[in-house]
């Protein structure tokens, strides 16, 4: 199964992280299938903040992907439905 999760990036206490699609059962730092966007908490401009690419994670949702719960909500603050064919 494939999942959208966090892939964490750059230094001790300056973390910053990859959204990527990943097989499920790989560790968190493996080899990616896909990078999606990127999120960086540290950055203090919130629109700086979240970066993605919103067609590859519309169409990683729509053949069955399941975003890991910070993913669904990065992207729900992105502007993409983390929950596409349910409806409410």
């Amino acid at each position: 199964m494939v999942r959208l999760r966090l892939k964490r990036m750059g230094r001790t206490h300056s973390p910053y992280y990859r959204i990527c699609a990943m097989d499920s059962r790989s560790a968190r730092d493996s080899r990616a299938i896909e990078y999606l966007g990127q999120y960086d908490p540290c950055n203090k401009d919130e629109e700086k903040q979240i970066n993605v690419n919103t067609e590859r994670a519309q169409y990683w949702l729509s053949v069955g992907a399941q975003p890991s719960d910070t993913v669904a909500s990065i992207l729900k603050k992105a502007g993409v439905d983390p929950t596409p064919g349910k409806k409410g």
